[in-house]
Parts: C-alpha cells; sequence; structure tokens
C-alpha cells in the first residue's frame, strides 16, 4: 500500500513538473485556407479565411491546437464575379454548407503522430454544419525564432458525413455529368506566433 501511494506522489510530481506547452497565435492576416470542389466537368477553388486559432507546441514540436474557419468568407477565384457569386450562392445555401446557420466551421487537433523530421500526422474532430467527424492528414511542421508555420495540403473531406449530399451520387442516381465528387479538398497554412 505505501509503495502504492509513494509511486503515486512521484508521478504526481512528475506531471506537476511536466514543460508546458508553448500556445502561438495563428496571424490570420497569413494564414489561409484553400478549397477545391471537383465535378465530372471540372472543378472550382477559392478561399475562406480563418477567424481564430491557436497551437501548442512543446519545444520544435506541435503538441495540439485548434482553428476556426469564417464560412461567411468564402470566396471563389477561378470563375468571374457573376458566375462566381452564383457559385458561392449556391454553396451557402442549405444543399450545400447552410452558412446562415452555421457561419463556422471548426477543427481540433486530438492527436499529433511525429513521423519525421518536420512531419507529422495530424488527427482531429472537425465540425461543418454542427456535425462533428474525425480526420487525419499529414502535415509538415516548422518551429524558427517564436513563429510555428504548419502546411497541410490535399486534406481530403468527405462531404456526405457531414449531410452535404446535393449532387453526391453515392445517394441520387442518374446524375450523370452534373455528380459532384462526394470529397473536396483543402490545402490548409498556418503561420502563428508567440
Amino acid at each position: 500500500m505505501k509503495k502504492n501511494l509513494l509511486l503515486l506522489a512521484f508521478v504526481g510530481i512528475l506531471f506537476a513538473f511536466a514543460p508546458a506547452a508553448d500556445v502561438y497565435k495563428v496571424d490570420l492576416s497569413k494564414s489561409k485556407i484553400e478549397w477545391i470542389g471537383a465535378k465530372v466537368t471540372g472543378k472550382h477553388n477559392g478561399e475562406i479565411k480563418l477567424a481564430s486559432g491557436v497551437l501548442n507546441a512543446k519545444g520544435n514540436k506541435l503538441d495540439g491546437g485548434n482553428f476556426e474557419m469564417d464560412m461567411t468568407s468564402m470566396t471563389c477565384i477561378d470563375l468571374d464575379a457573376s458566375n462566381g457569386n452564383k457559385l458561392l450562392g449556391h454553396l451557402k445555401s442549405d444543399d450545400f454548407f447552410s452558412v446562415e446557420k452555421n457561419p463556422t466551421s471548426k477543427f481540433v487537433i486530438t492527436k499529433v503522430q511525429n513521423t519525421g523530421v518536420d512531419k507529422a500526422t495530424i488527427t482531429g474532430n472537425l465540425t461543418i454544419k454542427g456535425i462533428t467527424n474525425a480526420i487525419s492528414f499529414p502535415a509538415s511542421i516548422k518551429q524558427k525564432d517564436g513563429v510555428l508555420v504548419a502546411v497541410a495540403n490535399g486534406v481530403k473531406i468527405n462531404r456526405t458525413k457531414f449531410d452535404i449530399k446535393y449532387g453526391s451520387k453515392s445517394f441520387i442516381d442518374g446524375l450523370g455529368d452534373k455528380a459532384i465528387d462526394d470529397e473536396f479538398t483543402l490545402n490548409i497554412t498556418l503561420l502563428a506566433k508567440k
């Protein structure tokens, strides 16, 4: 019994003196998220601004964090203004992201597995339209002089898991060349400072 109490006390002391993670605040003006949506007849892309974000690191290793996307800021950069606004109106409608009801989406890191120098697999909970699903993706992470940069390109998101089924051939038969891919892609660049 005494050995167990001593062991518990020792473990408690170790955790009490474990170094706290450094908090880096995401620089909203120097960070960006690019979206790419594809369909049978082509693809479109644009950007979504960040509303907030923090990254936590122990030494030069990412340890956690979260960021929030401002869905109202969604832009389309591959179409002219008229067609781009028409597409954005549809993407922001209840057919897709229901932006009026859900103006933000959020990602919260739950696990970081270092896979090499400046590389990691990030796992976390993504919330879109109030629906949360776990996703994992590879990222590069660099830390220098109080600046932490995390980049993840080609992050695939299955929209149907967030109740976005418009134009999905997985749920609607006979769409032909009007089908829209179930997955869309995010390219994420976060620059954060202590």
